[in-house]
């Protein structure tokens, strides 16, 4: 009986979490009853919902809207103009330029071709793997990097199980053929926080951009292979999932903490001029490249074993695992054929679009932007990105012989644009100028004033800590919208550059690796059945460990000199009488 009434309990927890947490928080407005504390119980309902999931992320994003203008923060017209900002016409612009690669098959061609440049051994494969992927990443949502480089390592991993059985080494099986569909239509069910119930049966995810493997991708482990061949299955599982995350850091469009972080700069500092693309690039690419080779010399440690004599052997007879492997990457690049006109003309577009945000206004030397001299800072990423983005919207996609028909149409445009994302970041800018309208964050500041008496090294690291923990249960775009409005009055009360917290507190945002729910790509990799739990938590232990350091040497280090890090900023407002501690 006591069992029966605790289940039907844990069945009903998220309606016990949506009505008690504002029960339990009713005590700040209608006790205290100060502006402030009406901005903190809207602050705390939604922090805890997004943690939770109990709602989508995107309609926890939408409390603002109707408490701010109930508790006389804000006008309701004043609340909806931060739920559009420039970050989404850059999302808008990014995501056209994705869905052209995902639609004609360019991230299939990169991917193969980056494989074969590093080998097939077992190791070198998963470097190339993860290289691939980063790149991807970098351009891309972190969860389109994911589900476009998988179904090819799936049927990698399947050709070499294949050889190792004897059945026909070397052999290509046409059912793990990878074949173009037009049926990129379907997303990845956004609702992965249901893993999170052991009663739940496991969700089913259908993988988008042209990919339909032929595989049952959620069976378990066949109990045949040998132990060897199933960590190598989790090795490759595992680094495509972390290094999507690794790559998304090195680029502002790369992944949303990212672009949420830039947002919040302009819209809290508008004076701030110093983050751009071009030097986000010069800070976060190192940090990238260290963690993508600690990361993989880690996995290779943990999973393959620790004999690394394979880094320095050139030449020699492939093993007819390696070989099978080979065959496989082969042929899949071999049935791309040469470059169609398509996949020549977006991936034009991509160099040129990244050419436009490097030289747009550089920092050393005048940009592109200067060109424009009585409309300074009217241009940003966002303008390039839309221009370049609007150009798929018109170029035929076909000859003239054919049906005129555009590079991408905005059913192809609806399928990739990430609305979810969109809502919650226009919640989290909202929350962000209730925080500041309201005084709160001033109210923070001045409560975190004796932590200026501390290193401001050990402030970030344990602002890092916290962040890189309560990112792996919350999702990253929620966790950078919550920590934000905290971090930056933190920083003028200690009397630090902002930049120097927010930017690695932003970068910890993405460490997410501990669990298949921490986030998206670790959930669909977790889907293809060939890890557990278990395996995620050891190797992410390790790669959280490293993401953490090498975020720490960036700041410490080429960091200063990019940011201005070591000097506090004319742009940040000098709260009197507060301590004053610099790096």
């Amino acid at each position: 009986m006591l069992q029966r009434l605790s289940r039907r309990l844990w069945y009903y927890r998220s309606v016990a979490v949506i009505v008690l947490t504002p029960l339990l928080l009713l005590p700040l407005p209608l006790v205290i009853g100060t502006k402030e504390a009406e901005c903190a119980f809207v602050l705390l309902l939604m922090a805890t919902y997004w943690v939770t999931e109990v709602i989508p992320l995107s309609m926890t994003a939408m409390l603002p809207a109707a408490l701010f203008p109930t508790f006389g923060i804000m006008k309701s017209s004043d609340v909806a103009k931060e739920y559009f900002k420039d970050f989404h016409l850059l999302l808008v612009g990014v995501t056209c330029l994705a869905t052209s690669i995902e639609k004609w098959g360019l991230h299939r061609r990169i991917a193969l071709r980056l494989v074969l440049m590093v080998g097939v051994n077992p190791a070198w494969l998963m470097l190339g793997f993860m290289c691939g992927c980063a790149f991807l990443s970098m351009w891309v949502q972190n969860t389109s990097a994911v589900t476009m480089v998988m179904p090819i390592v799936e049927a990698v991993l399947q050709q070499i199980l294949k050889a190792n059985e004897g059945g026909g080494a070397g052999e290509v099986n046409p059912n793990l053929q990878l074949d173009e569909t037009d049926c990129h239509v379907e997303k990845i069910e956004d609702n992965v926080s249901d893993q999170k119930r052991p009663d739940v049966p496991e969700k089913s995810y259908n993988f988008p951009l042209g990919f339909v493997l032929q595989v049952a991708m959620s069976q378990p482990a066949a109990p045949s292979r040998s132990k060897r061949d199933l960590m190598i299955c989790k090795a490759m599982c595992i680094s495509v999932a972390y290094s999507s995350n690794i790559g998304g850091i090195s680029t502002l469009p790369g992944t949303s903490p990212n672009l949420i972080f830039s947002e919040y700069l302009n819209q809290m500092y508008p004076n701030c001029n110093c983050v751009n693309f071009g030097n986000w690039l010069l800070m976060c690419l190192p940090i990238s490249l260290i963690m993508l080779l600690l990361t993989w010399i880690w996995l290779c440690w943990l999973f393959i074993g620790s004999d690394f004599r394979f880094l320095w052997r050139c030449g020699g007879g492939q093993s007819e695992r390696d070989g099978a492997a080979r065959r496989v990457i082969e042929e899949e690049y071999r049935s791309l054929g040469s470059m169609s006109p398509q996949e020549i003309f977006t991936g034009s577009v991509f160099l040129l679009m990244v050419l436009l945000w490097l030289t747009r206004s550089p920092g050393f030397i005048p940009g592109w932007a200067s060109l424009f001299p009585h409309h300074s800072g009217y241009i940003t990423d966002a303008t390039v990105a839309l221009l370049l983005g609007l150009l798929f919207f018109i170029v035929p996609g076909s000859g003239p012989s054919q049906k005129y028909e555009t590079m991408v149409s905005w059913k192809d445009f609806q399928v990739s644009m990430p609305w979810k994302v969109a809502l919650l970041v226009g919640g989290g800018f909202a929350l962000a100028e209730g925080t500041e309208v309201s005084g709160l964050s001033q109210w923070v500041a001045e409560l975190l004033t004796p932590l200026g008496d501390l290193p401001v090294l050990a402030t970030i690291t344990v602002a890092c800590i916290i962040v890189t923990t309560v990112t792996e249960v919350a999702s990253n775009a929620a966790t950078i919208t919550i920590f934000l409005p905290i971090l930056s009055p933190l920083a003028e009360a200690i009397h630090v550059n902002p930049l120097y917290v927010l930017i690695p507190t932003t970068l910890c945002t993405s460490f997410s690796f501990l669990l298949p729910v921490s986030n998206p790509p670790n959930a669909v990799v977790f889907a293809y059945g060939h890890i557990d739990i278990l395996d995620m938590v050891k190797a992410g232990l390790g790669v959280n460990v490293i993401g953490v350091l090498a975020t720490l040497l960036a700041v410490s280090t080429w960091g200063v000199p990019l940011f201005s890090l070591d000097t506090y900023p004319e742009w940040a407002p000098v709260l009197p009488g507060l301590n004053s501690t610099m790096p």
